[in-house]
């Protein structure tokens, strides 16, 4: 499995999403910091769930990291996150 199906199955499996999209943009960075060949470097996520509503932003962002997890967030040197409440927002 992918980094990045590790990532959006750990994050559906942890917050059931109403949206969700992880991007590898690792691509983007060549040249730069982090950037390992093959990519999986640089990741941007998108998401949406209920389980956001009544959290913070630096709440939203800890709660993301932590079902991750280390041995993700340690391969990951770079990650984007645009987190929303969901439907019952």
């Amino acid at each position: 499995m992918s980094l990045t199906e590790t990532i959006e199955q750990r994050l559906r499996d942890s917050f059931a999403p109403d949206t969700l999209s992880v991007e590898d943009e690792s691509e983007k960075h060549r040249g730069h910091a982090g950037y390992r060949e093959g990519g999986e470097s640089h990741f941007r996520v998108h998401i949406s769930a209920p389980a956001f509503a009544s959290m913070s932003r630096l709440e939203r962002h800890r709660a993301v990291h932590a079902a991750l997890g280390a041995e993700v967030m340690d391969r990951v040197h770079a990650l984007a996150l645009h987190i929303e409440g969901g439907a019952s927002q």
